[in-house]
């Protein structure tokens, strides 16, 4: 039962869906001025070149709808050094949550299955009770977190899912799965659509975008962004790959000009220097090495993995600490209503220097007490 009555509201009804449905929570207010480390941003801001490119754009050019085919070119021929894309297999978002829920308005149907995994980024279900779909999901296995593979596979069996999303590395446990157990997911089932959300693989380095055939493997779509690596979080800019009729009958559902003219052009910016993002990922991933040599020396449970973040059982309540903390400036996340993890902090990595802060503040409220 829902508590809709329409004798106390002047509107129509919505849908059953959406009046019952749980909504996503995004990122809190007031933010700024503090060393944000809750929702696994780039914590420096994007490349200097960024800000050149948008400080040039000229007054009639804003007043032009924004145009998609440069930067579709340049993903087709430089995303990667290793590859290129044919321009029909991007697609391209108002950020990778854009993406996800145009995958779900083309695909998702009342009352077929959606699987995934839990805990893992929490848009997905309510994009799916959006559209009637019906979840089921596996929890990852033991305190490591691993995949659980056979468990999938058997459900994927069972079930034949319609969409099936795998977060990888996953957010929040960082699990990473490899590129080949995905291709064998895929091929159990080719009526079943595999989604392989990607934001944070650059942390990993095992993309299954380098390597796939999107003729050979219709039946799999990766999502990538630049709010991670690149810090053009507050722009909004995503893209996804797959097969050239897939990636068609996406855009079907999306509309003509979602993404703005500012958001192409910083993502050509930074995309263009590739050697800061690059620098900033190497950067992260020589903290993840220092913070976890530091929790090392600590009675404190802690679980790191693939991505640009790391879980941490706090010796205090984590309600207290998490607003110590915001005290002292610097921004943690609870895991509170997550499944296995509900005890736990989310903590995002930034530069070394950053984490010497948290570190710091941190033993100050957490250890020694």
């Amino acid at each position: 039962m829902n508590d809709f009555d329409p004798l106390k509201n002047l509107f129509p009804k919505p849908r059953e869906e959406i009046i019952n449905m749980q909504s996503y929570s995004a990122p809190l207010e007031n933010r700024r001025n503090l060393l944000r480390l809750d929702f696994n941003e780039n914590t420096l801001g994007p490349s200097p070149k960024v800000l050149e490119a948008l400080q040039a754009i000229k007054l009639d050019e804003i007043s032009i709808y924004p145009e998609y085919n440069f930067l579709k070119k340049f993903l087709s021929d430089k995303y990667l050094d290793s590859r290129k894309f044919d321009i029909d297999e991007i697609g391209i978002f108002n950020g990778a949550d854009a993406a996800i829920n145009a995958i779900f308005n083309c695909f998702g149907e009342k009352d077929q299955i959606f699987l995934t995994t839990n805990p893992t980024f929490g848009y997905y279900s309510p994009c799916a009770e959006m559209r009637g779909m019906k979840k089921i999901s596996c929890s990852y296995v033991g305190e490591n977190f691993l995949f659980p593979i056979e468990e999938f596979r058997k459900k994927i069996i069972k079930h034949n899912p319609k969409l099936i999303f795998i977060c990888n590395p996953n957010n929040p446990t960082g699990t990473v799965l490899s590129s080949q157990e995905i291709i064998n997911l895929a091929n159990i089932k080719h009526d079943s659509l595999i989604i392989v959300d990607e934001l944070y693989e650059k942390f990993s380095g095992d993309s299954l975008l380098e390597s796939i055939d999107f003729e050979k493997t219709k039946n799999i779509l990766i999502i990538q962004s630049l709010s991670k690596t690149a810090g053009l979080a507050g722009l909004r800019i995503g893209f996804t790959f797959g097969n050239k009729s897939l990636i068609q009958y996406i855009n079907k559902v999306t509309g003509p000009y979602d993404v703005n003219s500012f958001a192409i052009t910083a993502a050509l910016a930074a995309l263009k220097d590739k050697s800061y993002i690059d620098k900033y990922v190497l950067e992260v991933k020589k903290a993840r090495e220092w913070i976890l040599n530091k929790f090392k020396s600590t009675i404190i449970r802690t679980h790191f993995s693939g991505g640009n973040y790391f879980l941490i059982w706090p010796k205090k309540d984590s309600k207290i600490l998490i607003q110590e903390m915001r005290q002292k400036g610097i921004l943690i996340r609870s895991m509170e209503n997550k499944k296995d993890i509900g005890k736990s902090i989310r903590v995002s990595i930034g530069t070394k220097e950053q984490m010497i802060f948290f570190w710091e503040n941190y033993k100050l409220l957490d250890l020694k007490n």
